[in-house]
């Protein structure tokens, strides 16, 4: 089964880093992957199958097709008798916002956003390969990072790299990082998915913002920053992955690239 973004990860040791500067220059107007962000709940009847789609997005994705799938799960559902344990109500802002910049009527589950311009449902998988064929690739950033542990509850991510896209629109744009976890399952005890056991891949469970950039900077511009994730119970590196983007201020997705853990963090 393909590797989702292999041209992109970097595994062995405390760092990860971006393509070798010998082959930046040839590299660089080469499309990057898209972002495909995943708005779900497990109180919601068709969420599940809408994480099998895009899981199976993600693991058919390479090369000039490649994703970087998020699962943000919303917690607008959890009064319906089950409390999703990943739903946050910072995805349900995130997802509000997303329905305001596209001009939408209300927020619904399960919907995708790719590369913060288009949406569609979740389970509808042609609509979200065309979708994902039609959203605008940008190269992607060439970050390093370097991850420590300052205390057994924290890791700390540093970044430094160009952002290799040019900043388009109004008010500049964010360097934003997630932090996601694969391969969970819970046993579902009431709701809509009363009985089910249910599998969840790239949950997102931290986000945070490495750096600002101001409107207009070049594709050569270098930025760095560093961010620190709380660690949940049972964190476990070889389950999670980091997916860096850059977002302007209407929220459309200019450049993304992803890092997995190093096994030793």
């Amino acid at each position: 089964m393909a590797q989702l973004l292999a041209c992109f990860r970097r595994r062995g040791g405390a760092t990860a880093s971006a393509p070798d500067e010998a082959a930046e220059d040839q590299q660089q107007a080469a499309p990057g992957p898209v972002l495909v962000e995943l708005f779900s709940s497990q109180g919601c009847a068709t969420s599940p199958e809408a994480d099998a789609v895009a899981a199976r997005l993600a693991q058919d994705s390479t090369g000039e097709g490649a994703v970087v799938v998020l699962g943000f799960h919303v917690d607008y559902w959890d009064y319906r008798g089950w409390k999703d344990p990943f739903a946050s109500s910072a995805w349900t802002v995130r997802q509000k916002a997303y329905v305001e910049a596209l001009r939408l009527d209300t927020l619904f589950t399960p919907q995708v956003v790719v590369q913060g311009r288009a949406h569609c449902v979740g389970t509808e998988q042609d609509a979200l390969a065309q979708a994902v064929r039609d959203a605008p690739r940008y190269p992607a950033p060439a970050m390093k990072v370097t991850f420590q542990r300052p205390n057994p509850t924290t890791l700390q991510a540093s970044f430094t790299g160009s952002l290799r896209s040019r900043v388009e629109g109004p008010g500049g744009a964010s360097v934003l990082v997630a932090l996601y976890e694969n391969g969970l399952v819970t046993d579902c005890g009431r709701g809509e998915n009363k009985g089910k056991s249910l599998l969840n891949d790239h949950v997102v469970r931290r986000l945070e913002k490495v750096a600002a950039v101001r409107e207009g900077a070049s594709a050569r511009k270098t930025v760095s920053g560093t961010v620190q994730f709380p660690l949940w119970d049972g964190f476990r590196a070889t389950r999670c992955g980091l997916a860096l983007f850059v977002q302007n201020a209407a929220l459309q997705v200019l450049g993304v690239q992803h890092f997995d853990l190093p096994d030793n963090v």
